[in-house]
């Protein structure tokens, strides 16, 4: 099995803490909507590949500007040099806005439930739309609120083996899911930088994401 992937989530600006993680990671997101100010020197400044993500408030974000300032904050991460867009699926003019990010990065097009877990046949035809629409990654990302919900995003991972899929469940009962989501074909997994640092509910550290890894022996 490759080695499970992981993306450290930058929520502040705060060097030394991402130096610290910087060589255990594959890459970062670095969330717009969650820094702020100051942002745009940060992102210059990693050694790593970076996502640009600048989630909305009612998918779990804190961007409470404007929607074409929020896009335009995404079209400028490109020309910082992001590797990868985050963007809603759920964004209007999507269809405009999926090929300006593609003509020079790669496009994560994202679904968030902050309140429950669909069904399986739901969330296959979310992933479905997103791939038509033009993802290079299909990210779909629920509330887990019993244990079987962490079993259903895990198993959509399964029914895209061709394609590129990041799928598991927020809040302390989903955080299994954030574990296994690579183990079990996803992309990557993402983990905060510290304690008290998460950028989504449940979210679990890079440092213990690791340790489990390890003792898995992956």
């Amino acid at each position: 099995m490759n080695k499970p992937r992981i993306c450290a989530t930058i929520v502040n600006n705060d060097p030394e803490a991402i130096s610290r993680v910087e060589a255990l990671v594959d890459l970062f997101e670095v969330r717009i909507d969650l820094i702020g100010d100051g942002w745009q020197e940060l992102a210059k400044r990693l050694e790593k590949p970076w996502i640009a993500t600048n989630r909305t408030v009612e998918e779990g974000g804190k961007w409470a500007g404007n929607e074409a300032r929020r896009i335009e904050g995404l079209l400028q991460a490109v020309e910082l040099g992001a590797a990868l867009v985050d963007v809603e699926f759920r964004t209007k003019n999507l269809k405009n806005i999926v090929p300006l990010v593609k003509k020079r990065v790669k496009c994560i097009l994202s679904f968030h439930d902050v309140e429950k877990t669909p069904s399986l046949d739901e969330m296959k035809e979310i992933v479905e739309r997103q791939l038509k629409s033009g993802a290079d990654i299909c990210k779909v990302v629920t509330t887990a609120k019993e244990f079987e919900d962490n079993l259903a995003v895990l198993q959509l991972i399964s029914e895209f083996p061709g394609d590129k899929i990041l799928a598991f469940a927020m809040g302390p009962v989903g955080q299994v899911s954030r574990v296994l989501c690579p183990l079990v074909g996803g992309d990557f997994t993402y983990g905060s930088i510290e304690k008290g640092r998460e950028s989504a509910p449940g979210q679990i550290t890079v440092q213990e994401l690791i340790k489990i890894y390890g003792m898995m022996k992956i």
